[in-house]
């Protein structure tokens, strides 16, 4: 009896534990999780996917897209671009803690570093276009510390690095608030075909996504990725009849069967909005970037 009673207390604290790591921890960190503010902006993120968005991720996951693809980023690190914006009142002692900057930051080839560094300047005065140096996030803090003091202005433009970054397949890391509004979250585990978590921003076009599905290979060369031709529907057109507006446009090299169009299930469609929600894409506190702005 003795030895029953040690053994059940054993089991308890065992299974409590457990219990406590796998049920409560997580409900404790993610349970609660709310829509973020998005960095520098009031806007909020993510937002609630629309119906057919909703819907979508179902079909996504009936038919095992997470086998192949993942929806994850991994980023390494971080780099920053500094960008001289003005060289100030005091501009002869702003070029020369400028220059002794670049050049100890800068590995030129075939040319000096100071030749390098009147051609950067002297563009980012016209139009703010090239940046001057790239160095980690302390070490541009305090290269931009010694420029400000002496009078000049700097911006600094925080750019995340790694193998998917390098890919184009995300422009920062994925962070659990990018997964609020999964459910379940298709993390996946295999890149037999690229990550998908910002493919929305990436191929916009419901068309190209829609084809892309029926014929693969239409779009992507040598795409081992299966068709999914049950998800449409092919009809015959009849002299006279129009063209239904939903019907695929293929390109050139590749045309639906003869004398028939291609149109989308309503499953086809939600998959398609699933895909083009996936956006990655907002700069957030836990994974900063900073947005390229298009020029006016």
């Amino acid at each position: 009896m003795k030895n029953g009673f040690a053994v059940f207390s054993a089991v308890l604290v065992a299974l409590g534990a457990s219990w406590l790591g796998f049920v409560v921890a997580p409900i404790m960190q993610l349970g609660t999780a709310k829509q973020v503010t998005v960095l520098n902006s009031s806007d909020t993120y993510p937002l609630q996917r629309t119906g057919n968005a909703t819907r979508g991720l179902q079909v996504y996951r009936a038919n095992g897209c997470a086998a192949c693809h993942t929806e994850q980023v991994r980023q390494d690190n971080v780099i920053c671009n500094v960008f001289v914006t003005s060289l100030g009142k005091n501009s002869n002692a702003v070029w020369k803690i400028t220059s002794d900057i670049f050049s100890k930051n800068q590995k030129l080839a075939g040319q000096s570093a100071l030749r390098k560094l009147v051609f950067d300047l002297s563009r980012q005065m016209d139009e703010f276009g090239s940046h001057v140096w790239e160095v980690s996030k302390n070490d541009a803090d305090a290269d931009a510390d010694k420029i400000t003091a002496a009078g000049g202005k700097v911006e600094i433009h925080i750019v995340p690095i790694g193998a998917d970054i390098s890919r184009g397949w995300g422009i920062r890391q994925s962070v659990a608030a990018d997964y609020l509004y999964d459910y379940p979250v298709q993390l996946g585990s295999l890149r037999a075909g690229p990550d998908l978590s910002n493919i929305g921003a990436r191929d916009p076009d419901l068309n190209w996504q829609l084809v892309h599905l029926y014929a693969p290979q239409a779009l992507v060369k040598g795409s081992a990725m299966p068709p999914f031709r049950f998800l449409f529907e092919i009809r015959k057109i009849n002299t006279g009849d129009a063209p239904s507006p939903d019907a695929l446009q293929f390109p050139k090299d590749f045309a639906s069967p003869a004398g028939c169009e291609v149109v989308p299930k309503p499953e086809a469609k939600q998959l398609a909005s699933y895909l083009l929600s996936l956006r990655q894409d907002a700069p957030l506190y836990e994974a900063p970037f900073t947005p390229v702005m298009a020029k006016p």
